[in-house]
């Protein structure tokens, strides 16, 4: 593979990393990113919630989950709660229903700040993988590899991989941003 694929893989990479970590960024809506990563024992063993139950969004402000085995839901409701990540669960005879409480202002800007934090670690991520790229490629015109003109065309074309991607996640964060302080 060359650089230029392995460059452009691992920063399509950070950028799912990102992807996922703003899934777990509360904003007032539910998502069911908020819960999905909740481990609940069942069966003798510590599993994911969305491994043994669906997640569903019925309303903008509740979250409906589903167990495949309608028997695990009282389980379920016990992992939401010993997780400790702020919502009440309630249990009826065969699902888990959470009531997203609305953010207050100064959970929303907590949660601004986790997400322009997230950003910052992206956006490193992605220049040190621009910097491994071009080391790679100073390293094979060293060797004599490469010429010296196609070392630079290389590490110009690392550096437009390295704003796009910054730029997609700054676009990202941003309407992560907006969606968290909206009411």
């Amino acid at each position: 593979m060359s650089i230029l694929d392995q460059t452009k893989s691992k920063m399509t990479a950070a950028i799912e990393h990102f992807k996922e970590d703003l899934k777990n960024i509360r904003t007032g809506r539910a998502n069911p990113g908020m819960v999905e990563h909740v481990m609940v024992e069942v069966y003798g063993s510590s599993m994911r919630l969305k491994d043994v139950a669906s997640i569903t969004v019925p309303e903008s402000r509740q979250l409906l989950i589903t167990p495949f085995d309608p028997q695990t839901a009282g389980l379920i409701g016990k992992g939401i709660e010993k997780a400790n990540i702020g919502f009440m669960p309630i249990v009826d005879a065969t699902s888990v229903r959470i009531k997203i409480p609305p953010m207050t202002e100064e959970l929303r800007k907590k949660m601004a700040k986790i997400c322009h934090d997230e950003r910052e670690k992206t956006k490193i991520s992605i220049r040190n993988i621009r910097r491994d790229s071009n080391e790679a490629v100073r390293q094979q015109k060293a060797d004599g590899d490469i010429a010296e003109d196609m070392m630079k065309k290389l590490e110009k074309s690392i550096q437009e991989f390295t704003d796009k991607y910054c730029k997609e996640v700054d676009d990202l964060s941003e309407k992560k941003e907006k969606e968290i302080s909206t009411i």
